[in-house]
């Protein structure tokens, strides 16, 4: 990417530019202040600026409500003391990306312009598509009524991609998602499989049809936290709350999301005595950071999610039902794949043309013996599973027509099509890994995962970090390692 670093300190400055052109291989250009960031923007196109907020003349904040008016496809990511916290929320009201607190941790920096990287690259795939769907209405002839009902098919959602709409179920789940977006002092509940799309359709609630929508869209993964952290992390915490705490103290998602929409997901993972505290947030609609004693208004939509029966849950006592019933008011069902068989070959017909062009293949239909296939198949993973399974078969084949040998994965072994099943050695197994007699290097078997990853992935850092469950600052510093020892 191409990024603007905008600091009046000379050496933060340096530190940053020489970090993001160094480390992460952007190319970077740097201002000392506003006004000559200002200028370099009338010049040149920055798909990031990362600035202080507190600079002589026009500040960070201002700086930032100028971009947002007038560059409004570069994104912004500010820097602040604790002492600014308020103008973070303001920040991210007007349009920022991130805020970070100074001392900035450099990875969280890195981690922070990933994110963005990812966005980015996702609505540019998203322009692509509108654009193919456009040309295949010209190509191929439509009829402008069938073309338009092609279009209405794919609802673009902010930060997320394209939703694809091929039953009545989904259209009931959008238009009860747009009724919500409407309503933001109701709680909403999505409930549904792994795979079926609930963070989607949470931003769907928030954003609605609104492209420019600047109020924050929070996400939490309640699975992913602690218990011990989980409340620190909701609420925030004031200086020297806990041994261990930051010690300039640390504002909270809860209080992040302030005007917007706080996303709790996997909301059956929380434990008991926040569950309590959560339920009285919703009632109340105030709180208290950890260690502090200033009463906080809040004024969040909240957004849940979970893949659990939460009725189960409250007759083993395991959840609330006083929590569960105020959640429930707003309940939205995502039905899984196997029960809305009219989505699959829709579905699959979308990913397709999407993995083909991106990859420069071929296919361009699916048989009806395919076709008939993918409708049988159970689907236990729901449409993720369903993408993914087209992505191998772009990734593996370069035919035009998706037939029934393509799709032996679903249904049997066939080592042919597989050849990475062909011996245990190829892949692992977890609890049955079997080590080999002789030592090893574990950095050599590492490198030559991520080599064998990036190769399966035609280079893109993104899924190869992905699929590794690893940042894309971390692999850097393996394919860094990687290029050393071929060079070797």
């Amino acid at each position: 990417m191409k990024i603007l670093v905008v600091e009046d300190d000379l050496l933060s400055r340096e530190a940053i530019v020489e970090f993001l052109s160094d480390e992460m291989e952007h190319e970077i250009v740097s201002a000392e202040d506003a006004n000559r960031a200002l200028e370099l923007l009338s010049e040149n196109r920055f798909q990031l600026i990362v600035s202080d907020i507190k600079m002589p003349g026009i500040s960070g904040i201002e700086l930032l409500k100028r971009v947002k008016e007038n560059y409004k496809a570069t994104e912004v990511i500010l820097m602040t003391g604790f002492s600014e916290i308020n103008n973070s929320i303001e920040a991210l009201r007007w349009g920022a990306a991130d805020y970070l607190l100074k001392p900035v941790n450099i990875e969280e920096l890195a981690h922070a312009i990933d994110r963005i990287q990812d966005k980015l690259e996702l609505i540019s795939e998203n322009t692509e598509l509108k654009a193919s769907v456009e040309e295949m209405g010209s190509q191929v002839d439509l009829s402008e009524k069938k073309l338009q009902a092609l279009q209405s098919t794919m609802r673009t959602i902010q930060q997320s991609g394209e939703l694809a709409v091929f039953s009545n179920h989904m259209r009931q789940v959008v238009d009860l998602s747009m009724k919500f977006h409407n309503s933001r002092d109701v709680p909403v509940l999505i409930q549904g499989e792994t795979g079926t799309g609930k963070e989607m359709i949470a931003r769907l609630i928030h954003y609605g049809d609104n492209e420019n929508l600047q109020e924050p869209f929070i996400p939490v993964n309640c699975a992913a936290l602690s218990p011990q952290l989980f409340e620190s992390e909701l609420f925030g915490y004031e200086q020297g709350a806990f041994t261990g705490a930051n010690v300039k103290g640390r504002i909270g998602k809860m209080e992040l999301a302030q005007g917007g929409t706080l996303f709790l997901d996997e909301i059956g993972e929380l434990q008991p005595e926040m569950q309590a505290k959560l339920l009285r947030v919703l009632q109340q609609k105030e709180f208290y950071r950890v260690g502090g004693d200033k009463l906080i208004k809040l004024d969040v939509r909240f957004v849940f999610a979970t893949n659990r029966n939460l009725k189960q849950m409250i007759q083993d006592q395991a959840f609330r039902s006083d929590l569960y019933y105020r959640m429930e008011s707003g309940l939205i069902h995502l039905k899984p794949l196997r029960e809305k068989t009219e989505e699959i070959v829709p579905l699959a017909q979308y990913f397709m043309e999407q993995f083909t062009r991106n990859r420069q293949k071929a296919f361009r239909f699916i048989s009806k013996p395919a076709q008939s296939i993918l409708e049988k198949h159970p689907w236990p993973g729901n449409v993720r599973e369903l993408e993914n399974a087209i992505e191998r078969i772009v990734l593996l084949f370069d035919e035009t027509e998706i037939q029934p040998k393509h799709l032996t994965h679903l249904y049997n072994d066939d080592d042919q099509l597989h050849p990475e099943k062909t011996a245990n050695a190829n892949y692992f197994v977890p609890g049955e890994l079997v080590l080999p007699p002789e030592a090893f290097s574990l950095e050599q078997l590492e490198l030559e995962i991520i080599d064998k990853t990036m190769t399966r992935f035609n280079g893109s850092k993104t899924k190869t970090a992905d699929y590794l469950g690893i940042t894309r600052f971390a692999l850097r510093s393996r394919l860094r390692k990687l290029e050393e020892r071929n060079s070797s």
